[in-house]
């Protein structure tokens, strides 16, 4: 059990105020609203990041990894075979397909939706622990594709030149030129609470506690989100990559019911690195029962060796999360590498 796991309540009033919370300005829902920034110089007003540019050094040279003996045992990540032929037919109702990461296919009638689609070998240097749950060659030339931020497990070249050019996607502000320079046109940037319409579904783009940084892209340059996509049936919410933060209370006023939200439980050790910018399993858990949402499908876990913690460890800690919580693990759908859910109906 990692220590100090899920036990930082950020809506609780601090007592003092400790070295990770420097930079806390304001939890009240207003500064969800502030400016964030201007474009090449983006932040997140309710709180600025306390991690100095020395601080990853520090984690990796001054700090022992507690999991260094279970990450020495091959991963136990479930995977189920799937061709994607389904991909090319309309869905009588909506499923969900985890490719692995944050990468999901949803089929909702004759849409089809992609979340951070990231179907390569390598997130840069992290090698993937088991390939795509779905053939890159089976999404579909129309197919709606939400990018929640530049990093290479979410944004990866291969993956975007190897997809359909006719995709439509939808990015926060600062991508889109690197996505017109490798000829992707059918672009829309927004910033948060921006919305705009793509045949019958509309898409928001909502504030996430996280941060940017690339190759050819100064940190913080572009913008990153969460999104919310919705049709007269059906509200999805992708959290993308995010620190637990009162946000998730605001979109489940403000935006909910939501049928299903998919949130990352993954990537979160040691706590006083990680805690900033990844949620852990308890906060992901907190974080659906505040989006007010029906189904919770975790992500962000199993694909990519990142953190301290063995990529097959969060599913251990959510459930324990919610057997502490006293929560319902009927509601919370733990997917199969390639796996296809049908939702159940309303």
């Amino acid at each position: 059990m990692l220590s100090g796991c899920g036990r930082f309540d950020l809506l609780s009033p601090p007592v003092g105020r400790s070295r990770e919370e420097e930079g806390l300005v304001s939890r009240e829902p207003e500064s969800l609203y502030a400016r964030h920034g201007r474009p090449g110089h983006w932040f997140n007003p309710w709180w600025r990041n306390p991690l100095k540019f020395y601080s990853y050094y520090k984690m990796r040279l001054l700090y022992k990894n507690e999991w260094l003996e279970a990450k020495s045992h091959p991963p136990v990540v479930p995977r189920v075979e799937n061709s994607g032929d389904y991909l090319s037919r309309p869905e009588r109702s909506a499923s969900i397909t985890w490719v692995g990461h944050c990468t999901f296919v949803i089929k909702d009638g004759r849409d089809t939706i992609l979340t951070d689609p990231q179907f390569n070998r390598r997130a840069f240097l992290p090698r993937r622990v088991h390939p795509p749950g779905v053939p890159i060659e089976k999404i579909p030339p129309d197919a709606i594709a939400l990018l929640s931020h530049n990093h290479y497990d979410h944004m990866d070249s291969w993956t975007i030149e190897t997809l359909p050019k006719s995709l439509a996607w939808f990015m926060p502000v600062g991508l889109g030129k690197w996505f017109r320079g490798v000829g992707r046109k059918r672009v829309v940037e927004l910033t948060w609470w921006e919305t705009a319409r793509q045949g019958r579904w509309k898409v928001t783009c909502l504030p996430a506690q996280h941060w940017s940084n690339r190759i050819g892209m100064s940190r913080n340059s572009t913008l990153w989100c969460s999104w919310l996509i919705e049709s007269d049936e059906r509200k999805y919410f992708f959290a993308g990559d995010t620190g637990y933060f009162h946000g998730f209370a605001e979109y489940g006023r403000k935006l909910g019911p939501i049928d299903l939200a998919m949130l990352p439980i993954g990537a979160y050790a040691p706590r006083w690195f990680m805690r900033y910018s990844h949620m852990d399993p308890a906060e992901a858990y907190r974080a659906f029962g505040e989006l007010r949402a029906r189904w919770m499908v975790p992500m962000h876990w199993g694909t990519f060796d990142l953190t301290n913690e063995p990529v097959d460890q969060p599913p251990k800690e959510l459930k324990k999360a919610i057997r502490d919580s006293g929560g319902d693990p009927s509601v919370v759908r733990l997917m199969a590498i390639g796996e296809r859910w049908s939702l159940p109906e309303t």
